[in-house]
């Protein structure tokens, strides 16, 4: 059936005025505003709430946070303080959609650039500063500490806020960082904060009151200034954190290119404020999640607990062709001790998966030694450590070095051409013998004890040339003689007898005073079992001092032979008042051992309380 035309031109006619209806006026008020719904953001980090649509319409936007209300179809919004907030989309008192947004604190490793080359950082402030805190105010006094503080805008202003007891600009709950970046010949420190804007003003006038003038302020808070040295700096916020971008100082004028002063200055000055804009133009036009999932990073992480502080750092530019790829560590604070540990990865075996044996020494020697050092690694290793590899810059600054000392590399590299790979010192003090040298009359307090020093041979030959050479070239008397199977030589260094012997496979160096009356025990089971880990086995290279043995030690002797007994307390109290003015350090213990992949690395430091 066909239909009249007059039906077909009413029924279109509908259709038309039906479409003009729903695209009118009264249909925006029936699309509804995007909330975006229920979720957790990071504090300072802007969040968008609406749409961008032509039928998104135009509301009020209440965040809940105390902030004055936006208008408008799409809004972003930054919540500068951690918590839970209702966000509402209003018309006038209708509620027209909401959320509940929970907003935490944004990890500061998200808050350095991805391509950082060296980041050092604090997690959180909270529960990290103090006990850094206390540590260093045993090691160099609480003045000295504040002090040092106070000399940095950023961590005077944590000084002033977070350790008052009540944070107004600073976030404890976010983190303090320092870092460095390529092709930027400078440092960025970062401090999480609550109010951005108070905090740039606070740390502006910090740096006024040092001498530093404000060149010009931008949008958003961010201020360049120049230092008193004419150097410039910029301070700025960006998502809930504080950055301060500092260029080194130039090198000494005479280091410059010709010019005077002031024009070497000028010039320095405008290409370290191109770089100081740069560098802020990057952090802040950054994306992503930063440092926190870089891969390198992301893997180190896993080989090394948490602490108080870590460190970051890997090599670039010219340095990124060597085997080491990066390194990450973790210091902590516990009261008077601090222990670092830490991983190095390599894409080859360290120590091109060479072995040396243990020290026989260590496995039997007098007890007690005031310092250690073992050494258990291949020789062309141990050649690389001391000479740099064949070919490098570092081999040929040596070797330069060496000749203006009087000593042939040549003769050294074969010396050490010479060794098994595996060396170890131990270091006796001898407390009568020191008090009888003091009381003698010398000037200064100087250390009397014994040395042992051994080390595996593969051949004995270039080591005594080598030592004879040395002796020879300073005029240093010397005699040599054999025995048995050993070849002996003696002399004296520091009016203190030294006695060497070399057997095919050994060399053994005692110097000082006699060690006889000492226990013979292991002394490397002795340093495992204070120190822990597997220091001072083979594979390891391992360091120990002990001031505390040394001090007790100081303190042991209430009669020594050929010393008056009126004058022995005397010069006990002299020394001790000589030994308070030292740092307070009781050990110190270093251990690096390779392992697949890379190598691990320990440093425990422990103090005696002031």
């Amino acid at each position: 059936m066909t239909l009249p035309p007059c039906f077909s031109v009413r029924a279109l006619t509908a259709v038309l005025v039906v479409a003009v209806a729903l695209s009118g006026p009264g249909c925006h008020r029936a699309v509804k505003p995007e909330a975006g719904g229920d979720r957790t953001v990071e504090a300072g980090v802007p969040v968008d709430f609406g749409a961008e649509g032509r039928d998104a319409p135009v509301v009020s936007w209440d965040f809940g946070d105390g902030s004055p209300a936006q208008s408008g179809a799409r809004v972003a919004h930054a919540f500068e303080r951690p918590g839970t907030y209702a966000v509402r989309a209003l018309d006038k008192d209708a509620v027209l959609a909401s959320a509940t947004l929970t907003v935490v604190s944004r990890p500061v490793l998200r808050a350095i650039p991805e391509d950082a080359e060296v980041a050092l950082f604090f997690p959180q402030l909270r529960g990290n500063v103090d006990p850094l805190m206390g540590f260093m105010s045993q090691l160099v006094g609480e003045s000295q500490v504040l002090q040092t503080l106070d000399s940095i805008p950023l961590l005077a202003l944590v000084l002033r806020d977070v350790t008052g007891g009540q944070a107004r600009l600073v976030d404890p709950d976010e983190g303090l960082g320092f870092f460095s970046l390529p092709r930027f010949e400078g440092s960025v420190v970062l401090l999480g904060v609550l109010d951005t804007q108070a905090a740039v003003d606070a740390v502006v006038q910090e740096v006024q009151s040092r001498g530093a003038r404000v060149m010009r302020r931008e949008p958003q808070g961010i201020v360049f200034l120049r230092r008193d040295n004419g150097m410039p700096m910029v301070v700025f916020p960006d998502r809930g954190y504080l950055y301060v971008v500092v260029p080194d100082a130039p090198e000494s004028e005479s280091e410059q290119e010709e010019g005077t002063p002031q024009q070497v200055l000028a010039e320095v000055g405008e290409d370290s404020l191109a770089a100081v804009e740069e560098v802020r133009a990057r952090i802040q036009g950054a994306s992503g999640s930063g440092l926190s999932e870089q891969p390198l990073l992301t893997s180190l992480r896993a080989k090394v607990g948490a602490g108080h502080v870590h460190v970051f750092a890997r090599p670039e530019g010219e340095d990124a062709s060597a085997s080491i790829q990066g390194l990450w560590a973790a210091l902590t604070f516990q009261d008077t001790r601090a222990d670092l540990e830490g991983w190095v990865v390599s894409d080859k075996s360290l120590f091109q998966g060479g072995t040396a044996p243990g020290s026989e020494l260590l496995a039997r020697a007098p007890l007690g030694p005031i310092a250690a050092l073992s050494v258990s690694l291949p020789p062309e290793t141990l050649a690389k450590l001391v000479f740099g590899a064949p070919g490098s810059e570092r081999r040929a600054q040596t070797e330069q070095r060496m000749a203006r000392q009087g000593l042939d590399a040549a003769g050294v590299q074969g010396m050490l051409g010479a060794l098994r790979g595996d060396l170890s010192l131990l270091a006796y003090l001898d407390a009568p013998a020191f008090y009888r040298h003091l009381l003698k009359g010398a000037q200064l307090p100087e250390p009397r004890g014994s040395v042992l020093f051994q080390a595996g041979l593969v051949r004995s030959e270039p080591v005594l040339e080598w030592l004879t050479g040395v002796l020879k070239s300073r005029g240093q008397p010397f005699e040599v003689r054999k025995e048995g199977g050993a070849t002996r030589l003696t002399t004296r260094v520091f009016e203190q007898p030294v006695d060497v012997s070399l057997t095919a496979d050994r060399l053994t160096l005692r110097g000082g005073e006699s060690l006889t009356a000492r226990a013979q025990g292991g002394v490397g089971e002795e340093l495992r079992q204070r120190f822990g880990a597997q220091g001072f086995e083979p594979g390891h290279l391992s360091a120990m001092v002990d001031m505390g043995r040394v001090r007790s030690e100081l303190d042991s002797p209430r009669e020594v032979p050929g010393v008056p007994p009126q004058q022995l307390p005397m010069a006990r109290a002299l020394v001790g008042t000589l030994i308070d003015q030292l740092p307070p350090i009781e050990s110190l213990f270093l251990d690096f051992a390779p392992e697949q992949g890379g190598g691990r690395f320990r440093m425990s430091t422990v103090l005696r309380s002031r």
